[in-house]
């Protein structure tokens, strides 16, 4: 078996909002729902660099029946492919390196939202 193409990455942060849900038109004519979110990623060893990830959560896969749990602040771990996705910065139009992920499942760590803050108690309720 080969892994020739194989684009799986596992990326854990917190939501900078909550997760906002689009209807889109496919090719074919239909409609579909689709969620997107940012992702702030810290790294390990200096917490102060961080980086940002767009993240597409389509309504047919596993990780859309996690939507209700996506709020501000919440940690997550996504499991899903990515693509780099360069844009140009609002100051100064400075080139930008930008990722975007295709999530396929998505686990909860720490929910934020309503009057608790909960720690992965959500994952057997979804």
């Amino acid at each position: 078996m080969s892994s020739a193409g194989l684009n799986k990455w596992i990326v854990s942060g917190n939501l900078a909002a909550d997760a906002q849900i689009k209807n889109i038109d496919l090719r074919d004519g239909s409609q579909a729902q689709i969620a997107e979110a940012t992702l702030y990623v810290q790294k390990p060893k200096n917490r102060k660099d961080s980086f940002t990830v767009s993240l597409k959560i389509w309504e047919k896969s596993l990780a859309w029946r996690k939507m209700p749990y996506l709020k501000k602040g919440s940690l997550i771990i996504c499991t899903g492919a990515v693509d780099a996705n360069p844009y140009l910065s609002l100051s100064g139009n400075a080139p930008k390196a930008g990722l975007e992920m295709t999530v396929l499942d998505i686990d909860l760590d720490i929910v934020k939202g309503g009057d608790a803050e909960t720690q992965g108690s959500q994952e057997s309720d979804a």
